[in-house]
């Protein structure tokens, strides 16, 4: 059964009994949690009876949509069956837990993050000097790191936050791994399909080795002729990594489309709505987040919850709504390694998120209430605090070059 997500309309929304169900109906609500089913995404045509059955088994009643029906024509049940076959493994596939407590994990996850910085450093500069794409090396590097997030979701990124990040490009490639398979596990996506995911995230802006350093430096606008250079990352990228000997469909989805946007005003194809794959849907969505947080030459970083905000501002224009408000659960209000004010007027980093209150996670304290960098960083639950302390809660989200304090020293320790 395929899940299609749609642009948002007002809804005409009724209840009925599942008895009543019939082919042709929009499902637009279920009488429990999305995220209890297979189901990835809120909005299911119903087109077969296997639909209908399902439903009923899962369900005393459901919510219809009384404006949309869906066409059941032979050209459309063709084009979906093959929709059908291409995202078979973006079906909810398990529901993920972590196995092993953020604490527990750091250790391995700070020797996951070592070895993927520095085999991702030796892939970028392999394909800077003429070599090709080691697929070898990419295994390395993907398998650490979805390995660690999916035993405990918080602590590579919460390590990945504390990263310095000079090198935008390794940064962002890094970055974007994580969050894909932290988005994937979310979704409860296949373990392979993670992989694959994560390894998009990783390799999509590779293609940019192939541009002049001084173009991608450019602190100002960039002219239409350099704006239409840049855009050719993406063809040399899909070149570098099928010449490497990488065909995963999901991946060359990822590296072909993550620039495509939902309203059809990406490139390089103008693609609109689900004729973009759904790794590319995925992937365009962490791009833009992580872009929008980190240090540019020509724009300033934003704390990671208003980088959200912007995200979901462009809901069913640039993403995909649906996939916009799964991203937003998957990170929490204040996402896992954002930098943040406490109202204490310390700095800290957050650590692991309170599923439960999730404006209360607990965070490392890495600077006293003058906003001086602490010899010894210490952790703090703003959760369970003890009654002999002064209350403290988070004051405001900060970008990551707000206040100049070295966390990188925490990713060496012991």
């Amino acid at each position: 059964m395929a899940i299609r997500g749609l642009v948002t309309t007002e809804l005409e929304q009724i209840r009925i009994d599942t008895a009543d169900l019939a082919i042709g109906m929009f499902v637009c609500g279920l009488d429990r949690p999305w995220e209890e089913t297979q189901f990835p995404l809120q909005g299911l045509e119903v087109r077969t009876d296997d639909d209908v059955r399902l439903l009923r088994e899962l369900c005393k009643f459901v919510f219809i949509d009384r404006r949309r029906e869906v066409l059941i024509g032979r050209r459309r049940l063709l084009t979906l069956a093959r929709s059908d076959r291409r995202e078979a493994s973006f079906k909810r596939a398990t529901t993920y837990a972590d196995t092993i407590g953020v604490r527990e994990e750091i250790p391995k996850a700070r020797e996951a993050m070592r070895a993927t910085s520095e085999l991702l450093d030796r892939i970028y500069e392999d394909i800077a000097s003429g070599r090709p794409l080691s697929v070898e090396y990419v295994e390395q590097v993907v398998r650490p790191l979805v390995a660690s997030v999916l035993r405990s979701v918080d602590a590579f990124l919460f390590l990945e936050g504390l990263r310095r990040h000079d090198n935008y490009t390794y940064s962002h490639a890094i970055s974007c791994g994580a969050l894909a398979a932290a988005f994937g596990r979310h979704l409860g996506l296949p373990e392979d399909t993670i992989l694959s995911l994560a390894t998009g995230g990783l390799l999509m802006d590779i293609g940019k080795t192939q541009l002049p350093e001084k173009l991608l430096r450019q602190p100002g606008p960039l002219r239409a002729r350099e704006i239409e250079q840049v855009r050719t990352h993406v063809a040399q990228g899909l070149e570098i990594v099928t010449s490497g000997g990488i065909h995963d469909p999901d991946v060359l989805d990822v590296v072909r489309t993550h620039h495509e946007r939902y309203d059809g005003s990406g490139y390089p194809d103008g693609l609109t709505g689900n004729t973009i794959p759904m790794a590319g849907r995925m992937l365009a969505i962490i791009d833009s987040y992580d872009a929008m947080c980190s240090v540019r030459p020509h724009r300033k970083a934003l704390p990671r919850h208003k980088a959200l905000q912007e995200i979901y501002r462009a809901r069913d224009t640039l993403y995909q709504g649906e996939l916009v408000e799964q991203f937003q659960v998957c990170l929490g209000v204040y996402p896992t390694g954002s930098r943040v004010e406490l109202s204490s007027g310390e700095v800290a980093v957050v650590m692991e998120q309170n599923q439960v209150r999730r404006l209360r996670p607990t965070v490392l304290v890495i600077s006293s209430t003058d906003k001086q960098p602490l010899e010894k960083f210490r952790m703090l639950d703003l959760l369970n605090q003890t009654d002999d302390e002064a209350r403290v809660e988070i004051q405001r989200g900060l970008a990551i070059d707000e206040y100049d304090i070295d966390t990188s020293g925490f990713l060496t320790a012991a």
